[in-house]
């Protein structure tokens, strides 16, 4: 079965290798200290400190396995300078029809996905709604707060 595919930035990429780094040589050796100092408390059936420290052992571990995978299967969004078509790493401004608000967004893949930052992940429902239009094209999207008609007003 083929792994899926990671679209991101380059800066996207290089988060995410910085954060595996980080995850390998230092949280690591911190969870390996703090199981340590827990097994010397007593008896393990009962020692919550060694279970909260197991469990942090085994989410570090899967989020190293996660950034690996992604890393591994990483696709970076190379800038090719077109503005007319709506694309995974280009910007886009819309305005919601009949008179909303003007709305920007970069579209990135979901590893470095926040809306709050204005970056929608390539896999949301307005992405994919956006992806392939040009500016003055007008489109309904589906979200789950329901279909909502956009004009693409600017891609950059």
């Amino acid at each position: 079965m083929a792994e899926k595919l990671h679209y991101m930035t380059a800066e996207g990429k290089a988060k995410l290798e910085h954060e595996l780094n980080y995850l390998k040589t230092e949280k690591r050796k911190e969870v390996v200290e703090r199981i340590k100092i827990a097994r010397g408390f007593g008896d393990l059936s009962e020692n919550s400190e060694y279970d909260a420290a197991k469990d942090e052992q085994a989410f570090v571990e899967a989020r190293i396995q996660q950034l690996e995978v992604m890393i591994r299967n990483s696709v970076i969004i190379e800038d090719d300078e077109t503005t007319d078509v709506v694309k995974i790493g280009k910007s886009v401004t819309f305005r919601e029809l009949p008179d909303g608000d003007e709305e920007t967004y970069q579209i990135v893949g979901s590893a470095e996905s926040d809306p709050f930052k204005g970056k929608i992940s390539n896999d949301s429902p307005m992405a994919k709604g956006l992806i392939g239009l040009s500016v003055g094209e007008e489109v309904s999207v589906s979200t789950p707060g329901g279909d909502i008609r956009v004009k693409i007003l600017k891609v950059e």
